[in-house]
């Protein structure tokens, strides 16, 4: 199982963080060992002082395919979730600095905190429609809908298989919407769609 990342897939997010809009998806890894589950607390690593909470709708790989066409790539994902992609904003910027890839910022131990469920896609009413949100110690910090994607799940989906072959359990983390910020110890993250809660991590 892989996890795969989309950045800057939300105008507004590229914007808060003076980044250019990319002409295609810009796509990056994380290891499994990022993934944080089951409402697992997050431990706040020693290596930053600036870890920030960045949303995201996250779908699951149901069959594997390379080379799949947009029309088709609706077929590869069989339900949506909802995670975190922590980033340790200072360590990203030292090595976006000096030209050198920034993995570590992103790819960290317990990096990838996802929800306990997933929600099958035929209970979605329209994929292109879909709310979420972050909040932190019970304040909204993070809201988005999925049609403020720059591109969208089909469009995701096809553009990683043109160059990394697709398996079944793989995950896609799609991008985050405006708002993103840090957090500190003792922070309460809970994340919803709609008014489905799908995680409630405390930071320690």
């Amino acid at each position: 199982m892989k996890i795969l990342c989309i950045g800057r897939n939300y105008a507004e997010h590229i914007a808060e963080l003076q980044n250019e809009v990319p002409d295609a998806p810009v796509i990056f890894a994380k290891p499994d060992t990022a993934l944080l589950q089951r409402n697992q607390p997050f431990f706040y690593p020693d290596f930053t002082q600036d870890i920030h909470h960045e949303v995201e709708l996250v779908l699951r790989i149901s069959k594997n395919g390379r080379h799949i066409e947009e029309q088709f790539a609706y077929t590869y994902f069989d339900a949506i979730g909802l995670g975190l992609d922590l980033t340790a904003r200072d360590l990203q910027s030292k090595l976006k600095s000096k030209s050198l890839p920034w993995e570590l910022a992103k790819g960290f131990d317990g990096s990838a905190p996802l929800g306990a469920t997933f929600k099958p896609v035929g209970e979605f009413a329209d994929l292109k429609n879909i709310n979420f949100r972050l909040e932190v110690n019970g304040e909204v910090r993070q809201q988005g809908n999925s049609s403020m994607m720059l591109h969208d799940f089909s469009k995701i989906i096809s553009y990683i298989s043109q160059f990394i072959t697709l398996k079944m359990g793989d995950l896609i983390f799609t991008g985050t919407p405006s708002g993103v910020g840090p957090i500190k110890v003792g922070d309460q993250l809970v994340g919803y769609i709609e008014d489905e809660q799908f995680f409630d991590v405390s930071v320690k």
